[in-house]
């Protein structure tokens, strides 16, 4: 990649953690127009999308990159986050399972994979995958914090059948 890409992708990421996406766009958006093969400015272009609740668009460039490189764990556990946006489980579940096919060790694909077994009502699995992630990364907040709120509603529905 060239050192001109490389600022503006720097450039468009301190623009994301500012909350100013719109101008973050436009930067992905010139790196893309000289290389449309960058698959790191097509993955975070997709993030900010989503951030923006653009999530069909953010699908679209997900798909692409995954066009590009079919073993990008960042654009399939970022796909697999959008499509759980949208309450379509089963294909977050999807791609979820290809990143950690990928890579044994990936938290962030077996929390995420957690918490849409979870809203699928697989609380006893959606358990196991935070377990898994805090396996591998014990500070990962998000399956702490996920495991026991599914815990706490797997205690609720069994004194509820009681």
């Amino acid at each position: 990649m060239d050192k001109e890409s490389e600022i503006m992708l720097s450039q468009a990421f301190e623009l994301c953690e500012d909350g100013n996406y719109l101008e973050a766009l436009k930067l992905y958006d010139s790196v893309i127009k000289k290389n449309p093969q960058n698959i790191g400015a097509l993955i975070d272009k997709a993030v900010t999308l989503q951030n923006l609740g653009r999530i069909k668009q953010s699908l679209r460039l997900y798909d692409k990159a995954l066009k590009i490189d079919p073993k990008n764990i960042d654009a399939l556990v970022n796909k697999g986050s959008a499509l759980h946006t949208i309450e379509n489980y089963d294909e977050a579940v999807f791609c979820y399972d290809s990143a950690i096919n990928l890579d044994k060790k990936c938290a962030m694909a077996l929390a995420y994979k957690g918490l849409s077994l979870g809203e699928m009502g697989k609380l006893e699995d959606a358990i196991k995958h935070f377990k898994k992630a805090l396996d591998i990364d014990q500070d990962y907040d998000l399956a702490n914090v996920s495991k026991k709120r599914a815990q706490e509603l797997l205690r609720e529905s069994k004194s509820k059948k009681q």
